[in-house]
């Protein structure tokens, strides 16, 4: 099951952090666009601001993104946090760049918006994953094939009563 993730919630609000850090989670992998902020915001939302500064007090934060250093250096200098950026999700690299930074794979989660990039990445990195709905209705354009693949895994799934989108879970 490469594409299911360990939890969905609606969004990174909704998920609980606490019940994570119990499960020995200590490394929270977030990917940006549609999961912390709109894919045409050029700074961190104050939400998602005030959500990442609380949690920095109990885990090490990162933003991993397939895009460019330009997009996410914004958000991880205000937020003060470390990044990767050109991640090549569902690839690993990205996964792999903050395992050797120290962090054991059964400390770390991915979470994201994605289910044939985020959700994939973590899972073949064998680490737990959170999908999560999109933030908005606008995506890049790449994106919008990934979302014609994500949807046709989740009618396979929903038929199969796996994962259906709308249907939260932990």
């Amino acid at each position: 099951m490469l594409f299911k993730p360990t939890i969905y919630k609606k969004n990174i609000y909704e998920i609980d952090y606490n019940q994570l850090k119990k499960e020995g989670i200590r490394v929270l992998i977030f990917d940006l666009d549609n999961t912390l902020a709109l894919i045409d915001e050029e700074l961190c939302p104050a939400r998602s601001r005030k959500l990442i500064q609380n949690l920095k007090k109990e885990f090490t934060i990162y933003i991993i993104s397939n895009n460019e250093e330009w997009r996410i250096k914004p958000y991880t200098d205000e937020l003060q946090i470390k990044g990767i950026a050109k991640a090549k999700k569902p690839l690993t690299v990205g996964l792999r760049k903050i395992a050797k930074e120290g962090h054991k794979k059964e400390e770390m989660i991915m979470i994201g918006d994605q289910i044939v990039t985020d959700v994939l990445s973590g899972n073949l990195f064998s680490i737990k994953t959170i999908w999560t709905d999109p933030l908005g209705k606008k995506d890049l354009k790449i994106t919008k094939f990934n979302r014609f693949l994500e949807n046709k895994i989740l009618n396979y799934y929903k038929k199969k009563k796996i994962l259906e989108r709308g249907k939260y879970y932990e």
